[in-house]
């Protein structure tokens, strides 16, 4: 109970719901459980609280509201059901945060907004700002705009990126499912739930199964942002948003869900944004030497470890530095264009300004400005 006794203590919270809660696995809107989890984070601002809610449910929505028979497969067709969707659910949200006197403020993410490094900050201005206002922010990722390439794939993800933006203490995301088990229960009557256990122990990963067709994710995806919003100190809870009064019970220490620990020091919040990063400009494949020094020491890439670029992409701009298998291991701000970085792969810092023509900077990619991916 000593990880759920520190969550009585924890002062901002993102809270996730899926589309099969909202939505009344497709049955439209389920008014009811939205004006109940409403009240409950009205109970929990009135306790110091500052929650966040990441709402998944326009595409769902709007797949009722359009007569469809289910969710469209055509990215097009998924972003017009979004648009007439996502009325419905900012009315709902509001009318119901209203009735306590609450104000709710819509913000709309792209994974442009989150990529660009100005926007990012722009992003959490906003959102620490309406917190400290005393709105609740009810977020959704930008579906009438993302293309498949550049959307966030489920709001599990944006959920950890808006945990990572607020530095938040805890993340819930609440499901159609009591937790993880150690089993599909369905299945297997000895399945138990992992009441406890680490973001980042990998073994769980062969327990998730498969989601709704009502939304993304699946366990899989919230074991993955477990992970992300880990890299920011932040516990993650997996819980059913059936289960009476749940936000409630998990702020007083009860022990409902899968409690997923962030057990590492956060990382610094330029890092967090580097790691946040799911569109990357190019990649450079580092001899064994190289993937040493930054898996053992997290130093500086210098050109000497480089072996190959591929990508076109400027100085400045994010790319991923992966081994000789694919394996992606770290990823940073290069220091070099694709074109310059060409030229000094596998030769001596010594050697910049003969090969340039100009003195530059003696890292590829300085490690302040470098991640290593675990």
């Amino acid at each position: 109970m000593v990880m759920r006794d520190s969550i009585k203590n924890s002062k901002r919270w993102v809270i996730k719901v899926g589309s099969s809660l909202v939505t009344n696995n497709g049955l439209g809107l389920d008014m009811e459980a939205i004006g109940d989890w409403a009240g409950q984070l009205v109970a929990m601002q009135k306790n110091g609280i500052h929650a966040v809610l990441v709402s998944s449910g326009a595409v769902a929505e709007g797949v009722t509201r359009l007569g469809l028979k289910s969710r469209p497969k055509q990215v097009h067709m998924q972003q017009a059901a979004a648009a007439v969707g996502q009325m419905g659910l900012v009315q709902a949200y509001e009318s119901c945060f209203m009735r306590h006197g609450v104000h709710a403020a819509q913000i709309l993410l792209s994974h442009d907004d989150l990529s660009d490094r100005t926007r990012y900050l722009n992003a959490r201005s906003t959102l620490t700002t309406l917190l400290d206002m005393g709105v609740v922010p009810v977020v959704n990722e930008n579906d009438t705009v993302a293309t498949a390439e550049l959307c966030f794939g489920d709001n599990d993800t944006l959920a950890a990126l808006v945990a990572n933006l607020i530095n938040a203490d805890v993340m819930v995301i609440l499901t159609d499912k009591d937790g993880l088990f150690s089993a599909d229960p369905s299945v297997d009557s000895n399945a138990k739930l992992i009441t406890n256990a680490s973001a980042n122990d990998g073994s769980l990963m062969s327990m998730a199964g498969k989601g709704s067709s009502l939304g993304r994710g699946g366990m899989m995806t919230k074991l993955s942002a477990a992970r992300l919003a880990a890299r920011s100190g932040t516990t993650t809870i997996i819980a059913n948003g059936k289960e009476p009064q749940i936000l409630n019970r998990l702020m007083r220490g009860e022990e409902l869900g899968t409690l997923l620990k962030a057990d590492n020091e956060p990382v610094a919040a330029r890092k967090q944004w580097l790691a946040s990063q799911l569109a990357l400009k190019g990649k450079l494949e580092l001899d064994a030497g190289a993937v040493k020094v930054l898996r053992g020491s997290g130093r500086s890439l210098l050109a000497v470890g480089i072996k190959q670029v591929s990508g076109k992409f400027n100085r400045g701009e994010v790319v991923s530095c992966v081994d000789g298998a694919g394996v992606e291991i770290a990823r940073g701000l290069v220091n070099y264009s694709d074109d310059e970085i060409e030229k000094l792969k596998g030769h001596n810092s010594k050697s910049i300004a003969e090969l340039l023509g100009y003195a530059g900077e003696e890292e590829v990619i300085h490690r302040d400005n470098l991640i290593v991916i675990e």
